[in-house]
This record gives C-alpha cells, structure tokens and sequence, in this order.
C-alpha cells in the first residue's frame, strides 16, 4: 500500500519495455502483477508532477491490463465511460512519457481524444456514452463482416444515467456481440462482493456452462413452454445470490459481481466472455485510489489533485482572501433557503464542485443530487415549481446542454420558477473543451421567458442570484470557475432592476459593453483608450435603452463575453441595433468558432484575444477601418 506520492520516478522495468499493446500482451500472465504494481506507482508519480484525476485510474489499474492483455487492441474497440479514469489507459498505449504534458497546452488530454490516439476509439467529455458508442462500434463491424470485439467500460457513477439503460436496451434488441464490464466502485451501484457470488460467476462465466446453456436453449426451444420455464429458473437462481435479474431482464446475460482487483480472475472471466455471442455485462467491484491509502480512505476529496511541490516552499505562499464563485453560490443558497422554506436545492452529481456540501447538510430535506440525470434534474425542477416550491438547479454549462429540450420545453414553455444556477460558464482550464461552458449565452437567449444574466464580480453573482429567485418565470445566472477579482460582497440581498446595466466608467469614441467576469480586462483597455465601460448585466432582457444612448454618443461599440460570439450577447446588440436602424459600428470579441484545446485559463484567453492586450489589438484594428484619419 503506498502512503506518499512519489517524488522521483519510480522504477519500472516491466512498464518501461511497453511502447504499444502488442509488447503487452508478449509478457507471461504471471509477469502481470508486477507490471501493475509499477503502472500503480507511475501513475502517481506522473499524476503527483502535473496534478489532474487520479483516483479514478487507481481503481482501473488492473482491469486496464486485463483487458489490453486479452483483447487485440486498437482494432478490438474498447470505449472508456468517465474520461478520468483513463490515465493508466493511457500509459499503457504509447503514451507514458508524454504523461508529463497532462493537461498543459499542446500536451495531452485529460480525456480520451481520438486524435491523440488510435487506442481512444471514442471522446469521452460527460459521462454515460460509452455503452451507445460501443454498441455502434458492434452493429458497424456486423455490418461490415468484421472480426471485432467492442467493449464498454462504465463506472464512477455513470451507469445512473438515463441514456445508459436506452443503450442496454437497444443492445439486447439487435442482439449486438459486445460486452459491457459495469465498473462499480461504490460511486454508483453498490453491492457486496461474496464468496457465493464469486462462486457463481465462475460458474457462469465458465465454458461448461455456456455450452450448456447453448444446448440447452437449442433443445428447449423447440418446447416453447419449457424453454420460458428454464429460463425463468436460471434468472431466479442468479437473482438469488446476484443482483443480475434486471439485467438478464433487459437482455444481457450478467456475470458478478467479482473483484476488479483480482487480476487472475479478471483475467479468467473475461477471456471467457470475450467470444460469447449477444450482449454481455460483467459487473466489477472496484476501490477508488486502491493503492493509495489517502485517497481509498478519502475518494472524493482524491478524484483529483494539484501539482505536488517536491520540497516545501521556501517562503510562505500568501493566502488569498478571494473566495470562488462555487462557494460564492453555496452561501447565497444557504442565507436564502433560511429565509425561504419554498426553496429547493437539485444538483445532478455535482453537489461538492458546485458547492452545495454545507446547504446538503444545513437541509438535508430540500438538498436532491439525482445522480448523473441531467434531464431528470430539470424536469423535477419543473414538477417542483408547477406545485408551489422554488427549485434551484446547480448545474455546469457543459452538463446544460444535456438538458436542452426539457429547459426548453419542460421549464420555459410553461414559464415556471426555476433558477439555474449555471456553473463553469466560460473557458475551463485544463479541463477541455468538453468541459467549457461556451454556448450558454447563445443557447440561452433564444429560449422565449428566459431570464440570462451575467455578473462580473463575487457581489453582483450574490445580488443576481437574489434577484432571479424573486422573478417570476425561468432565470439563470452563469458564472465561471475559480475566484472572482476580490470584490467585497454585500450580506444583504438587493434584487437588482431587471435588463438594466450600469456605466462602470465614462470616456469617448469607444464603448465597451462587458458580459461577464472579464470587466476587469475591459476597465484595463478602456484606461488606456479612454473608452466607456458599462457592465451589462443582463443578456436577457438585454438594456435597450443604455445601448441607444452609447450608440449614438460612441464611433464604436464592443461587446466582450466569454462565449461564443455566434449567438451570444454581441449578437443580442446588433440585432437590437439593427431593428432600430442604427448604424453604429460594432466589434464583438467572444470566443471564436472553434473548440479551445486544455491549457490554463490565462492562455486560453489570450488565443481567444480575450486578454487586455488581445482586446485592444482588435480594437485598435477596428478603428484604422472606420476612423482610419485618427489611428494613423
């Protein structure tokens, strides 16, 4: 068991002789241990100097070799469910001495990519696709006479969505080859793992059986009501010491649970699945960060980490007193549940990164995480609101946009009060592009009774937070991740005028209409332009009246948000701009029409031009094109 990261790499001389999956599968199966062993330390050493997730991939270690080692990989396809736990995946497959570059700009994904690798057969962002996409894999390999094997590995919680079970259904429909391993590490399914149950699942996963089920179907079958009985009995003898009946029940035949750290047997078990025909589902009970004392003892608290300082500082770091946006919403949802009984909390499984840990607590009655069941959250949310409560939905941008139709249909339509509190809105970090939330605004604004509205500092986020609560109809308020500038935040709650913006600085010629938390950037480039800032606010109902008077008073107008500049907040402008007949020239600086690769936030901006410097490049740029006699 290890107890401390790694400092310094770790000897592996097994690992160290694997460039490809096919050097793998030249060792003996009793060279395996040792090589787990070594792929468990050097993930955390590589993991220890770059930081990201880990606590997912410790608890896969085996089960990734297992299946490297038996399937013909990368031609057998194999589709990770919950990106983070493909670490050792990636090491495994070519990878290992990019691992350094995890996460950092130009260097590897924290997510399977498919290209970066032959080996990731399919992206993996938000959770609950694998089954889908492997079960497409499977029908496209029968229909093209292929020898294929396709695997789909689910787990950390992803076998709660919705979407998961229409693919199992779907699977036992076609009556697909493939074969589903349910990786259950207690952050979903839970069930204990006994000696009867192992007993049974070599028992059915062994050839002897197999065959003689096979013989059995074929001789029964032609006594249709013997067959129904026969198998009726086999269903209730493995739901007796097995929790397997609902899946036998939607097609699959279902082996587990067994131990996913137990590499001989994993070994044995899926070698002797991997050629039997129709759907599959082997169900694995795994430890998340198994190896790793602190993060078994704390897997939550260990899903990822930062970057580990090899030796101690030798100043102190200066502690900041900014508080992040996530804690800034957890403390709004906590002074106004006090206030008013009515409200209720809804996270689809992210109630730690959306700060909702002390409202769960404080209420535990009004706090619902629904697991990972976006659409199912907003529609409860829905149900909620048609009866009198006053639901409140914490939600990422990315994960929204699971929900779309039920925002659109379920909550908009019927103009009912729910507040979205929308959460890593804006570019993400080293988290990707399938985490930014880059289309909110514009997916948004289209929706008739929403409210969008944008802050640009940790008080107005409070204040807006408020004032959507109080409107009557849909609201939502997005905000990024991480800290705000340090803004000082009004205990007391102010519902702000709707679809009202403020001048944040008066100056000429240019005028700089900011959505959002890049006010700061705007406040930079407008000292040194002597433009005018306003701070918006609102992107829906957007200030007509305010974008009249800068229009008329200004030579330019800039519209600065951290989304997409298609359909976004600068589009609102112009449109309005233009069903008034005003031609004022306009620049809209957002994000461009392309996905923003990981790499930190500040480098991100600054491709995107969204950085002070980026900002004043492009309206320098813009005025030499309509006021070329003064930017000479």
């Amino acid at each position: 068991m290890i107890t401390e990261i790694p400092h310094s790499r770790p000897e592996t001389p097994l690992l160290d002789a694997i460039d490809q999956t096919a050097d793998l599968r030249q060792l003996e199966e009793a060279q395996l241990l040792q090589l787990t062993d070594e792929l468990r330390q050097y993930l955390l050493f590589s993991v220890g100097q770059t930081g990201g997730h880990f606590g997912a991939g410790l608890g896969v270690v085996e089960l990734t070799v297992a299946l490297h080692y038996l399937y013909n990989t990368p031609d057998d396809r194999i589709v990770w469910d919950v990106g983070h736990q493909t670490y050792p995946h990636k090491i495994l497959t070519g990878r290992r001495e990019k691992m350094p570059t995890m996460r950092i700009q130009d260097g590897l994904s924290g997510f399977p990519k498919r290209s970066e690798s032959d080996y990731d057969t399919f992206g993996v962002g938000h959770s609950s696709t694998s089954i889908s996409a492997a079960l497409g894999m499977a029908i496209a390999a029968r229909q093209q006479g292929l020898d294929r094997k396709c695997v789909a590995v689910i787990g950390d919680g992803a076998m709660t969505a919705g979407m998961a079970f229409e693919a199992l259904t779907h699977a036992s429909h076609v009556d697909a080859n493939m074969l589903v391993i349910l990786n259950d590490n207690l952050m979903s399914i839970s069930h204990n793992t006994g000696g009867l149950n192992t007993y049974f699942s070599k028992i059915w996963a062994s050839k002897t059986y197999t065959n003689f089920r096979a013989g059995s179907k074929k001789v029964f079958s032609k006594i249709p009501p013997a067959w129904g009985f026969a198998k009726r009995v086999e269903e209730h003898i493995k739901g007796m010491v097995g929790p397997g009946t609902l899946f036998e029940e939607l097609g699959f035949n279902y082996i587990g649970p067994i131990d996913g750290h137990d590499l001989p047997m994993l070994i044995n078990t899926i070698g002797n699945m991997r050629d039997l025909q129709g759907p599959q589902l082997l169900h694995i009970m795994t430890k998340k960060g198994k190896g790793f004392t602190p993060a078994e003892d704390d897997p939550v608290g260990y899903h990822a980490i930062n970057k580990i300082e090899a030796t101690p500082p030798s100043t102190p770091k200066k502690v900041t007193a900014k508080k992040k946006y996530q804690r800034i919403f957890g403390d709004w949802l906590c002074d106004m549940a006090a206030q008013d009984e009515l409200l209720i909390g809804i996270t689809p499984a992210m109630g730690e990164g959306s700060g909702m840990i002390e409202f769960s607590e404080k209420f535990p009655d009004r706090y619902h995480d629904v697991a990972i069941a976006e659409q199912h959250a907003v529609t409860l949310a829905a149900g909620m609101a048609c009866d009198g409560l006053k639901p409140v939905v914490a939600i990422y941008s990315t994960f929204l946009q699971r929900a779309y139709d039920q925002l659109i249909h379920d909550v908009a339509l019927q103009n009912l009060n729910v507040l979205f509190g929308i959460d890593r809105a804006g570019l993400v970090g080293e988290d990707g592009p399938t985490h930014a939330g880059s289309f909110d605004l514009s997916y948004l604004r289209c929706i008739p009774n929403m409210m969008v509205m944008t802050p640009s500092d940790e008080n107005e986020t409070r204040q807006l937070l408020y004032t959507g609560f109080q409107h009557i109809g849909p609201a939502a308020v997005r905000y990024p991740r991480g800290t705000g500038p340090g803004t000082a935040i009004e205990q007391q709650m102010t519902a702000l005028e709707i679809g009202k913006g403020v001048i944040r600085r008066r100056g000429s010629q240019v005028a700089i209409l900011n959505f959002g938390t890049l006010l700061a950037n705007a406040l930079e480039v407008a000292n040194d332009l002597d433009a005018t800032v306003a701070d918006m606010r609102f992107v829906k109902p957007i200030d007509e009246s305010l974008i009249t008077e800068l229009a008329k008073s200004h030579d330019l107008i800039v519209t600065l948000e951290e989304n997409a500049i298609a359909g976004g907040a600068g589009a609102a402008v112009s449109e309005y701009l233009n069903s008034c007949g005003i031609n004022t020239a306009t620049l809209h600086l957002g994000l461009p029409d392309r996905y923003i690769d990981h790499g930190k936030h500040e480098n991100q901006l600054q491709q995107c031009g969204l950085d002070a410097p980026g900002i004043r490049t492009s309206i320098a740029h813009r005025l030499t094109l309509i006021l070329p006699s003064s930017c000479g």
